[in-house]
């Protein structure tokens, strides 16, 4: 069945959240004690910083830090230079800031020693309670999905009825998705399209977290995408802009959509301790907090599914996660995700019943219809240009699926067209869908099995 269009749209710029309807803004800090770290850890990274990057200005050493120069990183830069680890080169502008600071010896020795500790040099890391609790306020300010936002969502899809009116409530529950069925009917689009609902959402993460004098790298430009005013703010220059009165250790992110595959692995759902650099890099299920976490061909990763499953019985039900430190040190930290499991296998073949119980929402992603396929061909055909022909369909359907008795798949009209396209090309032919054309895609797509 075709799913009906809206003419409701939820994507226009307008409708960008602003500072003013956000649940949580990184409040300014003005001093060392705002950041809640040590003023002696703050000095390490400095020094480790300029032992990096040779001559830097006060500026410059701010800007790395992600931390204000005034009143901050001015006087971790004075404390430094009192000890004799840091001395002023040159002065290449007006004010404090522009002075240039080299690393003395003393430094390097200091730093030397912080390196062994710990290699991370970047934004100035905020403390686990203080991104426990942003999570928690940000989780408060998620908008309820209503129908006319999902058919303007999924308007691109061709689906019934059932399965288009089960999403929604899913997605409102914010908790978790179980999407099977045959291969190539949607369950990825179907994923990506909640992904984008909440896309239209901002929210703000730390660049690292503190925890305990250990560093957790949390945000990353390939699971993270700046918000248009996060980008216009940084004016390419990867720093807020002078003048910001918020908190610079945090960046503004649309509400993450994190997809993994084949590749996840145990280790991956937890803390990842770089034995080289020694800090750590947070998992898949952490970047995606407050937003969408896709398990893409679930079952088909390097560990067992039950196993897999078992990790997340806890934070399902408990909305809460615990990480561990290579120490054997356990943090809690929420579990703000919407986790969707995507797979082409039976659900009985994955799981037991006792799991599916804790799956709130299980949506069969079925064939389409004749009516569907139909639908989405014809929408396909125009979209790339080629011939729509009813006639030519029912050949199709009738030589190369009836006869044959292979199952409608929604993704074929897309393949087949392709297939199409890139004969008449050869051929220097208009794409259409005569026989000759339909046959000759077919024989180079479909394998006999």
């Amino acid at each position: 069945m075709s799913l009906p269009r809206s003419p409701v749209r939820t994507s226009n710029v307008n409708d960008r959240p602003t500072t003013s309807n956000l649940r949580f803004v990184p409040p300014p800090i003005s001093r060392i004690t705002d950041t809640g770290l040590s003023q002696l850890w703050l000095q390490d990274l400095a020094l480790k910083i300029l032992y990096f990057s040779g001559y830097m200005t006060g500026f410059k050493v701010a800007e790395a830090m992600r931390l204000p120069f005034a009143g901050i990183v001015d006087q971790i830069l004075e404390a430094l230079k009192r000890e004799k680890f840091v001395e002023v080169k040159s002065q290449v502008g007006f004010g404090e800031g522009s002075y240039q600071y080299a690393i003395t010896s003393a430094g390097i020795a200091r730093a030397r020693e912080a390196l062994d500790r710990s290699q991370y040099a970047g934004a100035a890391p905020v403390p686990l309670s203080v991104y426990n609790e942003s999570i928690r306020r940000q989780s408060r300010g998620r908008p309820t999905v209503y129908e006319h936002v999902m058919r303007d969502a999924l308007e691109e899809l061709v689906l019934s009825e059932k399965t288009f009116n089960q999403v929604g409530p899913a997605v409102n529950s914010g908790t978790s998705i179980f999407l099977y069925g045959p291969p190539g009917n949607g369950k990825t689009s179907i994923a990506r399209a909640i992904g984008n609902i909440l896309l239209q959402e901002d929210m703000y993460i730390p660049f690292a977290i503190d925890i305990d004098g250990q560093v957790v790298k949390l945000y990353d430009s390939v699971n993270h995408q700046l918000s248009p005013d996060e980008e216009i703010a940084q004016e390419g220059t990867g720093t807020l802009k002078t003048g910001s009165k918020r908190d610079p250790r945090w960046v503004r992110i649309r509400r993450p959509f994190v997809v993994t595959g084949g590749e996840l692995t145990m280790p991956g759902l937890d803390l990842v301790f770089d034995d080289v650099n020694k800090f750590y890099e947070a998992p898949f299920q952490v970047k995606a907090n407050g937003g969408v976490f896709l398990i893409d061909d679930f079952g088909r990763q390097q560990v067992r599914p039950r196993d897999l499953l078992n990790r997340w019985i806890v934070p399902l039900e408990n909305r809460i996660d615990y990480l561990a430190l290579h120490t054997g040190r356990k943090v809690e930290v929420p579990f703000d995700v919407l986790v969707v499991f995507s797979t082409n296998l039976p659900p009985k073949d994955l799981v037991d019943e006792a799991f599916l119980r804790r799956l709130r929402h299980k949506i069969e992603v079925e064939d389409p219809s004749y009516e569907a396929y139909r639908e989405i061909f014809k929408r396909t055909a125009v979209h790339k240009g080629v011939e729509y022909s009813d006639s030519g369909l029912a050949y199709l359907l009738q030589e190369w699926y009836i006869k044959r008795n292979r199952k409608l798949r929604a993704s074929h009209p897309r393949d087949i067209c392709d297939q199409i396209l890139d004969i008449s090309r050869y051929t220097n032919k208009d794409p259409g869908m005569s026989k000759d054309l339909l046959n000759r895609a077919a024989e180079a797509y479909f394998v006999e099995i």
